[in-house]
């Protein structure tokens, strides 16, 4: 089982940041997933959650992301279940601040327009509950 932590991030208009994956990913590639990926040994995921947004998108937050909940997900290729986390914030960053590190692109997405992207697994089973919650709708504050 692997263990790995997500983040969604949320700017003033309620766009939730996304990042489209390229080919390169054994998991879910040229897909539409959350910045994020394993945990380290040591690592807690919440210290994940902080250094895999950094590493991904240039983005060094001292605090801000909240757990929103922990998930089970099965990938097709996999025998077993990995769990991951979600942690998520509100951000007043813009696209102009994300530096692509990994993945074709990091960009905030309208949540009117997510229906329509090919999703990662684990993105597909917990951005609709996401945006359905009233966390998020906090976050919109």
């Amino acid at each position: 089982m692997s263990r790995f932590s997500s983040i969604a991030l949320v700017d003033p208009r309620g766009w939730v940041l996304l990042q489209e994956r390229d080919e390169h990913p054994v998991i879910d590639p040229e897909k539409w997933g959350f910045p994020g990926g394993g945990v380290e040994p040591g690592e807690s995921w919440e210290q994940a959650a902080y250094r895999e947004l950094e590493e991904e998108t240039g983005i060094a937050l001292e605090d801000g992301l909240e757990l929103f909940g922990e998930y089970s997900v099965r990938h097709a290729h996999r025998d077993e279940d990995d769990r991951f986390c979600l942690f998520v914030g509100a951000t007043s960053r813009t696209d102009a601040d994300i530096d692509c590190r990994e993945g074709r692109r990091i960009v905030f997405v309208d949540p009117a327009t997510i229906e329509r992207l090919d999703l990662t697994v684990s993105a597909a089973q917990v951005l609709p509950v996401f945006l359905a919650s009233d966390r998020y709708r906090r976050l919109l504050r």
